[in-house]
């Protein structure tokens, strides 16, 4: 059974207030305006939507975005493609593979940044799976967000045709919310906290392993950003019990730490 990628990552707590502006974030530039952006993480589980992809075990998760211009200063509007990977174990009866995610979409900042929008698609790739097995699914998915200053948030929708494993139509709604923590440092520090709730259905549930046709995941999380490497603790859980997720401790309550850069 998978239960596949991981929330996107929060967003992120802007410098204290210095006598003197901090300097601005190096750009990796790319072709025609546009940056690029890598990300490498290392965590103690990969659990997806609540359910561990890796049996509770070590997953390493590196990530490439390219990400042209806004379209102008009147029109905030981006477009991006990347692609997101992980290693990831289905259990003994399963071949180690790895994911490979490819993804594509539009972005818009507005309002100073504060709105945010994302509309995008995904391309979930099993490598090594048999082909029998119809792993690969396609997904689309809309995210929109606002930053209030106190605490940003943020709410998602996301759709696929047809599920991992074959498992039919599939629908994803999910919320969460960040609070900054003020701090005493200076820039090269920042933590906030962070809590999220999801609700995923699925039309052939039990294709996809499970006991019921949707199910509830939640999180609760801390993050310490120090000199740009971002650590995290959190605490997942889902309502699905051992019987509910194939006779598997995958969808128990755990805590997974994270360590990640982003360049």
């Amino acid at each position: 059974m998978q239960n596949a990628q991981a929330q996107q990552p929060t967003p992120g707590q802007a410098p204290a207030q210095t006598t003197e502006a901090p300097p601005e974030k190096e750009v990796w530039k790319g072709p025609f305006g546009g940056s690029f952006t890598a990300t490498f993480a290392a965590a103690t589980d990969y659990s997806y939507r609540g359910i561990s992809q890796t049996q509770r075990q070590v997953a390493v998760q590196p990530s490439f975005t390219y990400e042209t211009a806004a379209v102008s200063e009147k029109v905030p509007l981006s477009a991006y493609v990347g692609a997101w990977g992980s290693n990831v174990y289905f259990g003994n009866t399963n071949p180690t593979i790895a994911e490979i995610d490819l993804i594509a979409g539009l972005r818009l900042k507005a309002l100073e940044g504060k709105l945010t929008g994302d509309l995008g698609y995904i391309r979930y790739n099993y490598l090594g799976a048999p082909s029998d097995l119809f792993y690969d699914f396609n997904e689309f998915g809309l995210v929109l967000g606002y930053d209030f200053g106190v605490a940003q948030i943020q709410g998602a929708v996301r759709y696929s045709p047809n599920f991992f494993g074959n498992s039919g139509n599939a629908w994803y709604k999910w919320g969460q919310v960040t609070v900054p923590i003020p701090y005493t440092f200076n820039e090269n520090f920042a933590f906030k906290l962070y809590g999220a709730i999801g609700n995923q259905y699925v039309e052939r549930f039990t294709n996809y392993g499970i006991g019921n046709n949707n199910y509830w995941d939640w999180q609760i999380g801390f993050t310490a950003t120090v000199y740009g490497v971002d650590l995290t603790i959190a605490y997942i859980d889902t309502n699905l019990d051992v019987p509910y997720c194939g006779n598997t401790m995958n969808c128990d309550a755990r805590a997974v730490f994270t360590i990640s850069k982003t360049f």
